[in-house]
């Protein structure tokens, strides 16, 4: 007959043998999934120098700037969603555009419904092209 000891010592390192195993499996599969991750759509153009949303004035002409060419950009329905969800960036009257739309006819769109708001020589366009993905 074992004794009480031997049962509680062997119990004790069958748990910790299988908290051992737990931990490596949990972080192996965690080092496992960091290598493999695909890098996010726009990763590039958020690291690349250039004005960002959150740099826009908060002063009320600007915002109101902002607001009134999201209004024409939203207002035309042949637009994309990814057009539609451009960055609209308005600094002391200028306005930069930026992010990813479907063609370069929206492109064109989008800065000429900014130009008609801000003024011809208001806007710096510096959308890109994004291809549809493949199904």
């Amino acid at each position: 007959m074992m004794s009480l000891l031997g049962r509680t010592h062997r119990l004790g390192l069958t748990i910790a043998g299988a908290a051992l195993l737990i931990t490596g499996t949990a972080v192996t599969s965690r080092g496992a999934g960091q290598n493999s991750a695909p890098a996010a759509d726009n990763t590039k153009v958020n690291q690349e120098a250039g004005k960002t949303a959150d740099q826009q004035k908060e002063n009320k002409s600007d915002r109101e700037l902002a607001r009134q060419i999201r209004k024409a950009i939203i207002a035309d329905k042949t637009l994309s969603t990814y057009a539609h969800n451009v960055k609209i960036i308005a600094t002391d009257g200028a306005v930069t555009l930026r992010g990813p739309v479907r063609s370069e006819d929206e492109k064109a769109a989008i800065e000429a419904k900014a130009k008609t708001v801000a003024g011809v020589n208001d806007v710096k366009n510096e959308l890109t092209v994004a291809p549809e993905k493949m199904k």
